[in-house]
């Protein structure tokens, strides 16, 4: 099986791997965002453990906004 190259791809393709890459790129930042401004009594588990899984594409930053963040109620 040969690799594909950028130039081999159809426009369809093109545009779905850039838009994969926009949305990840999105929830990430969202989630970095998210966990610089919560209070530390507000995450699940340690902060500085959770930093270094955000940047685990693209289950990282779903898992943190999923199950990460504890209700501000």
């Amino acid at each position: 099986m040969t690799r594909k190259h950028w130039a081999d791809l159809s426009y369809r393709q093109r545009t779905a791997v850039l838009v994969l890459a926009s949305v990840e790129a999105v929830l990430t930042a969202a989630a970095a965002a998210d966990l610089a401004r919560r209070p530390r009594a507000s995450v699940r588990g340690p902060k500085v453990l959770w930093w270094p899984v955000l940047f685990v594409q693209p289950v990282g930053p779903v898992a943190y906004l999923g199950w990460g963040r504890r209700s501000r109620c």
